[in-house]
C-alpha cells in the first residue's frame, strides 16, 4: 500500500556540497517535498517566503557561511523595457506561445538536450534521460503550465519549438521554474524574450509578479536578472526593491547563525482543512 503524505509539511536540511556559484564555498538547503498536484497552494505560500520549486522539492538556501543566493521577482506593473529589450521583442515578433498542461515530447527533449550541451555542459542535469525529462515536465502541481514558443511559417503554421518554459501559476504571479531554448540562434536572446513575455502575461492576467529564481550578486551566470527594472529580492526575510538598497550583505550570518529548527519553525505554512491544504 502506498503511504499517505504527511498531514503537514516537514522540513529537512540537505547535506552540504560545493557551491556551483562561489568557489571555495559550500551550499546547504532547507527543503520540504510536495506530493503531486494537490500541493499547489503550499508551493504558492512558500514562494512568498523565498522558496523555489525543483520537481517535487521546495527549497531555500540555508548556507552556513554565505547569504548570497537571493530570491528574485519582477514587479510587472513597474517594469519598463529598455531599448535593447524592445529590440529583443521586435526580433521575436513572429514567435507564437502555446500554453498547455506540461507534457514531454521528443521535440522538447531534443531541444532541452541541445540547450544543456551548449549552455550547461558540466551541470547536474546533463545526465537526464527522456524518462527523467518526462518526470520533470509531468510530475508537477496542478497550476503548472508548459509555455512553448514556436516560430511561425509564412502560412502561419507552427514550426519546431524554439524555446519553452515550465511555469508555475501563483495567486500573485508567474514563476519561471525552468526554461530552455535553441542555442544555435544566440542573436535572438530567447532567454530574455521569455522573461519579457512572462511579464506581459502577468500584466494581462492581473498578476503582480514574475518570479525568476535565485540571483547571486557578482555571478556572471545570473547578471541578466538585474537588467530588468522593477526587480525585487527577498532580503532579510522580506521582499525589497533592489534599486532602493545601497548595499547587500552576502557574508555569513552574524554570530553562530540561527538554528535550523528555528528557521523551520518561522516558516508560514497553509492551514490544514479536512486533510487538505
Amino acid at each position: 500500500m502506498r503511504p499517505l503524505p504527511p498531514p503537514a509539511p516537514q522540513f529537512f536540511v540537505a547535506a552540504a556540497q560545493p557551491c556551483p556559484y562561489r568557489e571555495g564555498y559550500v551550499e546547504r538547503k532547507l527543503f520540504t517535498t510536495i506530493h503531486g498536484r494537490s500541493d499547489s497552494h503550499l508551493n504558492d505560500v512558500l514562494s512568498h517566503q523565498g522558496f523555489r520549486r525543483s520537481r517535487n522539492v521546495l527549497y531555500r538556501p540555508s548556507c552556513p557561511n554565505c547569504r548570497a543566493c537571493l530570491s528574485t521577482r519582477i514587479h510587472a506593473s513597474d517594469f519598463s523595457a529598455s531599448r535593447s529589450q524592445r529590440r529583443i521583442l521586435n526580433r521575436n515578433r513572429r514567435l507564437k506561445a502555446r500554453v498547455s498542461r506540461p507534457q514531454a515530447s521528443d521535440e522538447l527533449y531534443e531541444l532541452f538536450c541541445r540547450y544543456l550541451e551548449s549552455r550547461h555542459p558540466n551541470g547536474g542535469m546533463t545526465d537526464m534521460d527522456s524518462l527523467d525529462f518526462a518526470g520533470m515536465m509531468e510530475d508537477a502541481p496542478s497550476h503548472t503550465r508548459m509555455i512553448t514558443y514556436f516560430e511561425m511559417s509564412e502560412g502561419d503554421r507552427e514550426r519546431r519549438p524554439a524555446a519553452a518554459c515550465l511555469t508555475d501559476i501563483f495567486s500573485d504571479g508567474l514563476s519561471m521554474v525552468y526554461s530552455f531554448f535553441d542555442p544555435d540562434i544566440p542573436s535572438r536572446s530567447l532567454g530574455t524574450y521569455m522573461i519579457l513575455d512572462h511579464i506581459l502575461m502577468a500584466r494581462t492576467g492581473g498578476r503582480p509578479y514574475v518570479y525568476l529564481g535565485y540571483w547571486v550578486p557578482g555571478s556572471p551566470k545570473m547578471d541578466y536578472k538585474c537588467r530588468f527594472s522593477g526587480l525585487e529580492i527577498f532580503y532579510r526575510n522580506r521582499w525589497q526593491r533592489l534599486e532602493m538598497l545601497s548595499e547587500i550583505d552576502t557574508g555569513p550570518p552574524p554570530g553562530p547563525g540561527e538554528p535550523l529548527t528555528r528557521q523551520a519553525a518561522s516558516i508560514l505554512v497553509p492551514e490544514i482543512v479536512k486533510g487538505k491544504w
